[in-house]
């Protein structure tokens, strides 16, 4: 009989997620030959090779790939039964793992954790940033139990509940002629020049949305990961972008950058939190989305 481990199937699922044996450990919190050794044991006790190795290299195998969704399945139900268990207790205590997009992060945390850890004490909070696709397959997965992002987020098994909207402005040279009378109609032809975030940011296909009938040039030359790296960018005259209300008063303080509106009706994105419709945690969710949008006066100020 084939008797794998829990130990081992979380290191599977790390190494799967990562397709890196480093970060993988990273993720499952041990280190690297601990997580190797246990994946080769796991190897081979299934009889079979579950990950390819090349160079720094990892790619999972056939029956890798087909045993996936199975262990998912299985470490989702292990986190429901540990979740369970905990339900005669208060809420919002122990392990809780909350995805955020990384153009919300930075803006809604500083607000966020103090709040968390004056009201609930005994909280374990666990954060992960992630564009919107990896935080809707984790929490579909079980592996986080709720995230914030904005709307739309079409999932079947996921429960949204909004928070609130932020409006979108525009970060522009400081000295550029071409917005020293705003507001900014999406219209307007110096949005040739928009800079946006590299595939994957739901707030590039927003800024494509609002800003439609333009067609950015810059879009060959740039990329960008992250808002702040692109708010340098336009502070030394590189292009324009598009910055959510939250991220405006934080960003002022970079040199050479002003930030002005657009016409009215002035656009804007709906930020919720997400979970799982089957999720054990769901009187902890909508709490916690009660305490969320609570927060957005501080956060828009």
């Amino acid at each position: 009989m084939t008797n794998l481990t829990i130990r081992q199937m979380l290191y599977f699922d790390a190494l799967a997620q990562t397709l890196h044996f480093g970060r993988a450990a990273g993720l499952a919190g041990v280190t690297q030959p601990a997580l190797s050794s246990q994946i080769a044991e796991m190897e081979e006790r299934l009889g079979c090779r579950l990950f390819e190795r090349g160079g720094r290299s990892v790619r999972l195998t056939e029956e890798a790939v087909a045993l996936q969704p199975r262990i998912e399945a299985i470490l989702a139900q292990i986190r429901e039964v540990e979740t369970l268990a905990r339900r005669g207790r208060r809420t919002m205590q122990g392990r809780f793992r909350l995805g955020m997009i990384p153009t919300v992060a930075p803006y809604l945390l500083p607000q966020v954790l103090p709040e968390l850890k004056m009201r609930f004490p005994e909280l374990q909070l666990e954060l992960r940033e992630a564009v919107t696709m990896s935080l809707v397959s984790e929490t579909a997965a079980g592996r986080i139990d709720g995230f914030v992002a904005a709307l739309p987020l079409e999932h079947p098994g996921l429960v949204t509940e909004s928070l609130f909207e932020d409006r979108f402005f525009l970060a522009v040279p400081e000295q550029d002629a071409d917005f020293v009378a705003p507001p900014v109609p999406p219209e307007s032809p110096a949005l040739e020049r928009l800079m946006l975030l590299e595939e994957g940011h739901c707030l590039r296909d927003q800024a494509l949305k609002i800003c439609g009938s333009v067609r950015p040039t810059a879009l060959s030359n740039y990329g960008a990961t992250s808002l702040t790296t692109l708010l340098q960018m336009v502070g030394h005259g590189l292009g324009v972008t598009l910055i959510p209300e939250m991220a405006a008063e934080p960003s002022r303080s970079i040199r050479d950058l002003k930030i002005v509106p657009f016409a009215e009706p002035m656009p804007s994105r709906e930020i919720a939190l997400a979970w799982r419709k089957n999720s054990p945690r769901q009187e902890e969710c909508r709490e916690l989305a009660g305490i969320l949008r609570g927060l957005r006066e501080t956060v828009m100020s």
